[in-house]
């Protein structure tokens, strides 16, 4: 593809998340939103209508046969994922996935499979490696600033009306816990030897509300993954994650919970996100676009993504399946 050339974007799964892929792909230049696809009539013309997108579609197979559609998102639930990105590899187009790949390893490689015998690019949004206190403090490991990690440790939780909203869909360690997962696994260049977890269930919906996740990585390091989606509804935080990095010659602290920016009004104290998708007067900035960006120079150079590859991905699913597995039998799983 010239290099020049507008990107023509479709976005599968209108779900809040997808509806936020639609509204950044569409104020971002050199990115045209060609084509949205989701079952429900309803929200399918209700976010159309509002962005003037013209073509529309119920079936994502119909999106896929479209010639005029490059690339896509894929931002429906996860136990679609597998088969959606699937096809859409072998139709061609290049194939932005939102994290998690899948729900299991097993269906990360029938997915990187498809992705290797494609024409099309692939690569899983995981939206932490592109946000420059991450990027800077993986620059400062690999510079040799901390020596050898040793210990390792995450949190990142979130408020329990949006765990009321999401865990019918996910756990709050698949949903979140991957995030840090990959970032470990990241920032030590190792791997998964064995995982031990718990998980807690004190609300209503299908799955866990929180767990925490403990792994010995082959370097010898120990990581930490904690997730819980049960803060009270009054919590300032748009989500609270930091994490602790400790190393033989020193440590890092990435605080990606204060955002730099506080509200206080008649409703109380508020934090509102300044990094990842904020809309300042009405347009959207931020790491996802910074994300979507990057994605779109590759298609434009046809060259792979290296910033997180399929395999990268596929490892933190294996961690955060493995922590579902042992919170479930109180076994450790070794790899």
């Amino acid at each position: 593809m010239n290099e020049s050339k507008r990107v023509r974007w479709g976005v599968i799964g209108l779900g809040w998340f997808g509806e936020v892929h639609a509204d950044n792909l569409a104020e971002m230049p050199d990115i045209e939103l060609t084509a949205l696809c989701t079952r429900r009539p309803e929200r399918l013309r209700e976010v159309a209508d509002r962005l003037g997108v013209a073509r529309r579609y119920a079936d994502y197979r119909d999106l896929l046969a479209d010639p005029e559609v490059d690339v896509v998102s894929i931002t429906t639930h996860i136990y679609d994922h597998r088969d959606i990105a699937i096809d859409a590899l072998r139709s061609g187009k290049h194939v932005l996935l939102e994290k998690p790949m899948a729900p299991t390893s097993q269906d990360c490689d029938q997915i990187i499979q498809a992705a290797e015998e494609g024409s099309g690019l692939f690569m899983v949004g995981h939206i932490c490696r592109f946000d420059p206190r991450v990027t800077l403090a993986k620059e400062a490991i690999e510079q040799g600033r901390i020596g050898k990690i040793i210990s390792m440790h995450a949190r990142r939780n979130l408020s329990k009306a949006i765990g009321r909203m999401v865990l019918d869909d996910i756990s709050a360690l698949m949903g979140d816990g991957i995030h840090d997962a990959d970032l470990m696994l990241w920032f030590s260049r190792a791997k998964v030897q064995s995982v031990y977890a718990q998980e807690v269930h004190p609300g209503q919906n299908k799955h866990p509300d929180g767990g925490w996740s403990i792994a010995r990585l082959d370097n010898g390091a120990v990581a930490v993954v904690e997730s819980v989606w049960h803060l009270p509804e009054s919590t300032p935080y748009a989500i609270d994650a930091r994490m602790e990095v400790i190393g033989t010659e020193g440590a890092l602290y990435i605080n990606c919970g204060e955002a730099g920016l506080q509200i206080h009004d008649a409703q109380g104290v508020r934090m509102p996100d300044t990094m990842y998708w904020p809309r300042p007067f009405g347009r959207y900035a931020g790491v996802l676009q910074e994300e979507l960006r990057y994605f779109a120079n590759c298609v434009r150079a046809g060259q792979a993504p290296q910033r997180i590859t399929p395999a990268e991905s596929q490892a933190a699913v294996a961690w955060m399946a493995a922590a579902t597995e042992s919170a479930k039998t109180g076994a450790v799983i070794t790899f």
